[in-house]
């Protein structure tokens, strides 16, 4: 009895365990999923509107862990809770596979030296909005508008991070105004995957 107990934990176990594998994504099939993304991040993540981020680049981790917080109701906003209720874990996979197999570009603006870059955004986004460890995403070319709207969602705690939240409850609007104004500053780039 004993020893039919301890098979079938250990069945449970093992069945955990390969639950809990991660999913491998898929670039090209994560390509023509894109097309469904192609009007507001473009195929190549290259933003198209001025609210929305550029994805091109980005760490796959970064976008799998905010697509999942959409479908899953951890981050909540009108359009991307929607489309990504209906995505699969291999779907976030596929999508995060094509998206950072991009390659994001920055170039600092005419007169920016990044020594005044902002200084509490640099070891995450770096100075050029390129993004330091994987839970950051890439700043470069966002618009004012978008980042602005992003940091006072963390202050406000309509949007919530570890580290964010805590940083941006510290700043002012005018602090806010400028970091969205440095790394809007830079140029940015998607150069297509081969």
């Amino acid at each position: 009895m004993r020893q039919m107990m301890l098979l079938a934990l250990g069945g449970v176990f093992l069945a955990q365990m390969s639950y809990a594998q991660e999913v491998t994504g898929d670039a090209q099939a994560g390509r023509k999923l894109a097309m469904q993304c192609r009007t507001c991040h473009g195929i190549e993540g290259h933003a198209k509107m001025p609210i929305v981020p550029h994805i091109g680049g980005e760490n796959p981790s970064y976008i799998e862990h905010q697509l999942t917080a959409f479908r899953d109701g951890q981050r909540v906003h009108e359009m991307m809770s929607v489309v990504a209720r209906g995505l699969s874990d291999q779907a976030i996979a596929d999508l995060a596979a094509w998206y950072s197999a991009q390659e994001p570009v920055a170039t600092l603006g005419p007169g920016q030296d990044p020594a005044n870059a902002p200084e509490a955004c640099i070891a995450c986004h770096g100075a050029d909005g390129i993004a330091q460890i994987e839970d950051a995403p890439n700043l470069a070319g966002e618009t004012v508008m978008y980042i602005d709207t992003q940091l006072k969602a963390f202050r406000t705690g309509k949007r919530t991070h570890d580290v964010m939240s805590g940083i941006a409850a510290e700043m002012t609007n005018d602090e806010i105004r400028a970091v969205a104004e440095w790394y809007s500053s830079v140029g940015f780039e998607v150069n297509p995957a081969q």
